[in-house]
């Protein structure tokens, strides 16, 4: 009778501190909500750095631009260009900063699903390192060539590098690059051979291309196809599977070579960690500017397609990215020198 009596105490005592700790728990889970919603509310309260992993002018730096101009955080987006190692620099910063939004990335196919295959040594882990906030465009790359080069077709090209094997180079703004990785993939489906040379970003290639130093180039539309509306370069293809709005008199390389496709986009990353209210807000932010009247039509004569998302379908559309582009690595051969 006493045990019983004593068994009934302690279990009184047990649900009494359950209940207790129960309570405790709670209180901290509502706590942590209410911080993490006054963070959000607080948030931003200095400038936002918004780091671009290539030089000014190419297409990276132009929507990155885009949105420090039209942005109404109440706070400043600063501009931080930071490139080198196929963007591999600017987005290391980035993996390694604070998981407080007050440092982005404009990542791109690159340097957020080609580089892990294509580097030996990565100094981040593209996918534990960051946090999605959204795509933001894609855009094909354009083929474009030196006009002295004696072709003006996909066939009279692969012809031309068969009669010539490895007479000809072409550039880009550094290994892993969409642009590289169109070199290569063209190389692997056409069974040719040409020299890549990775440069440090666009504004050195072109003098180069321009010149006859290197002989072609795979460049990001937005960058390209000014010039070669100027006849300063000439277009040969478009990487996209369909031909771009902007370029349709410019065949894709598919229409000669069948299969052929390689895609270029355009993402904003936080680090690992970053609350969810403040992915939120910076969400919100990109899908509203890009959507602007005249932001979209800065985009459409640049050969860009806006493509906005929210966090979870970036993160699923870079693990899609990812096996898709280890695989071209992988095919190609290519790597990082």
């Amino acid at each position: 009778m006493q045990f019983s009596k004593h068994l009934e105490k302690s279990n009184r005592r047990l649900s009494l501190k359950l209940i207790g700790a129960l309570g405790l728990i709670s209180s901290l889970g509502l706590g942590l909500l209410a911080s993490s919603s006054a963070m959000a509310q607080a948030y931003p309260n200095k400038p936002i750095r918004l780091v671009v992993t290539f030089p000014t002018g190419g297409a990276p730096d132009i929507l990155a631009r885009l949105f420090s101009e039209k942005a109404q955080l109440g706070q400043p987006v600063v501009i931080d260009n930071k490139p080198g190692a196929g963007g591999n620099i600017g987005s290391d910063v980035v993996a390694k900063s604070a998981g407080d939004g007050y440092t982005i990335v404009m990542g791109t196919v690159g340097t957020h699903s080609i580089n892990g295959a294509l580097y030996e040594k990565m100094p981040y882990d593209m996918v534990k390192n960051f946090t999605p906030i959204s795509l933001i465009a894609s855009a094909p790359n354009l083929l474009v060539v030196n006009n002295d080069l004696p072709v003006k077709t996909i066939n009279e090209l692969v012809a031309y590098m068969k009669a010539n094997p490895n007479k000809l180079s072409f550039g880009s703004p550094g290994i892993g690059t969409s642009v590289h990785m169109s070199g290569e993939l063209f190389k692997s489906m056409t069974g040719t051979s040409m020299t890549h040379v990775p440069y440090k970003g666009r504004q050195f290639y072109m003098p180069d291309l321009l010149g006859g130093n290197i002989q072609l180039v795979f460049d990001n539309m937005p960058s390209a196809l000014p010039m070669a509306k100027e006849g300063k370069i000439r277009a040969i293809a478009q990487t996209t599977a369909k031909r771009s709005p902007a370029a349709p008199d410019v065949p894709t390389v598919a229409e000669s070579l069948p299969g052929f496709e390689a895609t270029t986009w355009f993402a904003m990353f936080a680090p690992a960690n970053t609350p969810k209210p403040i992915i939120d807000k910076l969400n919100a932010e990109v899908v509203r500017i890009f959507k602007l009247p005249d932001v979209a039509e800065r985009l459409k004569i640049l050969g860009l397609d806006p493509v906005l998302s929210s966090s979870e379908e970036l993160g699923k559309h870079q693990a899609n990215e990812i096996v898709k582009w280890a695989k071209v690595v992988k095919d190609s051969g290519a790597k990082a020198e």
